[in-house]
C-alpha cells in the first residue's frame, strides 16, 4: 500500500488531500520563487490524527513539511520532493487565558493576532507583532522564532513563550518548558525550522497594555542621518516600543498604497513608539524630539487612531512593493546598528551593479533589514541576478559582524549563505543535534541546515532533496 493510500484508509475522509490539483495550492509558502507539488497534504484535527500521520511517514521513510499559514519567506513550508505537507491550521483554538498569571494556551495553528484579540477583554495582548501578523500562526511564529515592530523592547518569540507541547517523529509527547533544568530545549526548538520535532500546543506569556501609546514619525534628508538618528535614540537609554526604518521607495510605495500621511520629501523615514504610563511617554518624548530636533519633518500622533495609522503604513511595506513591481525578494540579515548607514549605502552600490530596485523596510532598533528586492521573474536571469543580490547582503551582514537571519529563517533561501556564517564544525553540530532528534532526517529535510558533502560538492543548494524545487 502506497503512502498515500495508507493515509486516505487510515484518517478520516476530509484530512488528506491528493492529486495535482487539489495539492497545487500547498506547492509553496511566502517565498513563491520556488514550488514544489507535495505527495499529499494531511490536515489534521486533533493529537491523534498527527501521531497516525507521523507514524505512516514513519514506516513508508516519506518526508513530513510541517506548514503553518505559509506566509514564511526563506522557504521553510516548501515541499520537497515525494514529501507530505503536515498542515495544522485546523489546530486552532485559543484553549484558555490566565488574566492573573498573564499566560494563554493556544494550538499551533492559531493566528498571531487572534492571541491579543481574546486576550484584550483581560487589558492583556501577545507582544511579537510580525508584520503578517493577521495571517501568520504561532506555531509558524515557534518555528522562525519571528519577532516584529516591537521586538526590540519585548523580545522576540523565544522571548515571550513560557512552554510547548511537541511530538518526536517517533510520536512521544514532550513537553519543554522554560524552567526546565539543564540544557534550553525550548529555546534550540524556538526557530529550528520544523527540522526537530511537531508543535502540538503553546503557552504564551502575554503583557499588559500600556497606559499610553504614541508614534513620533520624522522623515530625513538623507538614509545616514536617519540611521545615526537610530543610534543616538538607543545611547541616551530610551528602548523605544517600536524602532523602524524606511527608504524613499519604501516611503512612496506605502504611501500610495496606505495613504498613511508619510512625507513624500524624505530619503528616509523613522517611526519611533514610545509607550508606558503618561508620564514616562512624556519624559522619553521630550528626548527622542530633542534627539530628532535636526529631522526635515517631525510629527507627533496625537491619538490612537493616527498611530495606528502610522503602523499601517510600515506593517503594509510588503504588499505594497508587490503593487509596483512584477516580484520580490525579501531578505533579513541583522547587522549591528552602527552598520545600517553603511550597509544601506552598500545595498545601493549593489542595486546599481545588479540593475534592480530595492526597496528598504527594517526593525533598525536591532539591526534586522528586510531589503525587498525588485525583479521580474519573466525576464530570463533576473531571478538569479536577484538571488546572488540577495545572498551578497546576507554575507554582508555577517562581515559587520551580524547573522544571516533575524526571524525569517535559513529555509532553502539561505542555505549557501550558512557557510559563509558558520564553520565546518559548527555546521557538523548543527547536524549532530538534527540527527538526535531525527536519525532518519524524515523532519523537513534539505532545509536550515546544508549538508557538508554537498556543500563543498556544489557551493550551492547543499541538499539532494531540495535540489529538484522548481523556480517559479
Amino acid at each position: 500500500m502506497s503512502v498515500i493510500q495508507n493515509l486516505l484508509s487510515s484518517l478520516p475522509k476530509g484530512i488528506v488531500i491528493s492529486g495535482s490539483e487539489n495539492t497545487r495550492p500547498f506547492e509553496c509558502d511566502g517565498l513563491f520563487a520556488f514550488k514544489q507539488q507535495p505527495l499529499a497534504v494531511v490536515l489534521p484535527e486533533n493529537l491523534e490524527q498527527i501521531k497516525t500521520a507521523l507514524k505512516i511517514c514513519r514506516e513508508k521513510n516519506t518526508a513530513i513539511v510541517t506548514r503553518g499559514s505559509a506566509t514564511g519567506l526563506s522557504g521553510g513550508a516548501t515541499p520537497i520532493e515525494d514529501s507530505v505537507v503536515l498542515g495544522l491550521s485546523k489546530l486552532n483554538k485559543v484553549i484558555s487565558i490566565d488574566p492573573d498569571k498573564q499566560l494563554a494556551i493556544v494550538e499551533p495553528g492559531v493566528r498571531n493576532v487572534a492571541v491579543s484579540e481574546a486576550a484584550s477583554r483581560y487589558n492583556l495582548y501577545y507582544a511579537p507583532d510580525p508584520s503578517s501578523q493577521i495571517a501568520c500562526s504561532i506555531g509558524g511564529n515557534i518555528a522562525e522564532n519571528a519577532g516584529g515592530v516591537h521586538c526590540l523592547k519585548y523580545g522576540l518569540t523565544v522571548n515571550n513563550i513560557e512552554s510547548i507541547k511537541m511530538l518526536t517523529i517517533d510520536g512521544e509527547e514532550l513537553i519543554l518548558s522554560r524552567q526546565d533544568d539543564g540544557m534550553g530545549l525550548l529555546a534550540l526548538m524556538t526557530g529550528s525550522e520544523g527540522l526537530l520535532g511537531i508543535i502540538t500546543e503553546v503557552t504564551l506569556k502575554l503583557t499588559k497594555s500600556p497606559g499610553l501609546a504614541r508614534v513620533v514619525m520624522a522623515g530625513f534628508d538623507t538614509v545616514r542621518d536617519c540611521a545615526d538618528s537610530v543610534a543616538e535614540i538607543i545611547k541616551a537609554g530610551v528602548i523605544p516600543a517600536g524602532l523602524e526604518m524606511m527608504d524613499k521607495i519604501a516611503i512612496h510605495a506605502t504611501e500610495d498604497f496606505t495613504k498613511a500621511g508619510y512625507p513624500l520629501d524624505a530619503e528616509a523615514l523613522l517611526l519611533c513608539e514610545l509607550d508606558g504610563t503618561e508620564d514616562e511617554v512624556q519624559s522619553e518624548l521630550d528626548m527622542v524630539t530633542e534627539i530628532l530636533s535636526g529631522a526635515s519633518s517631525l510629527v507627533i500622533s496625537n491619538n490612537e487612531q493616527e498611530r495606528l495609522t502610522y503602523w499601517k503604513g510600515r506593517k503594509s511595506a510588503f504588499p505594497a512593493i508587490g503593487r509596483i513591481s512584477a516580484d520580490y525578494y525579501c531578505m533579513d540579515g541583522t547587522i549591528p546598528r552602527r552598520h545600517l548607514g553603511e550597509m544601506l549605502a552598500k545595498i545601493s552600490e549593489l542595486s546599481k551593479n545588479y540593475g534592480l530596485r530595492v526597496a528598504n523596510v527594517f526593525h533598525a532598533g536591532d539591526g534586522n533589514l528586510h531589503p525587498l528586492i525588485m525583479y521580474d521573474g519573466n525576464i530570463d536571469g533576473d531571478l538569479k541576478k536577484a538571488e546572488d543580490f540577495g545572498n551578497d547582503i546576507a554575507k554582508l551582514s555577517v562581515d559587520m559582524g551580524g547573522s544571516i537571519t533575524g526571524e525569517h529563517g535559513v529555509g532553502i533561501e539561505k542555505l549557501e549563505a550558512m557557510h559563509h556564517q558558520f564553520t565546518e564544525k559548527e555546521l557538523d553540530i548543527f547536524i549532530k543535534i538534527k540527527q538526535a532528534f531525527d536519525p532518519e532526517s524524515l523532519l523537513n529535510p534539505g532545509k536550515a541546515v546544508p549538508i557538508l558533502n554537498r556543500c563543498v560538492e556544489t557551493g550551492g543548494l547543499s541538499d539532494i532533496s531540495v535540489t529538484s524545487l522548481e523556480h517559479s
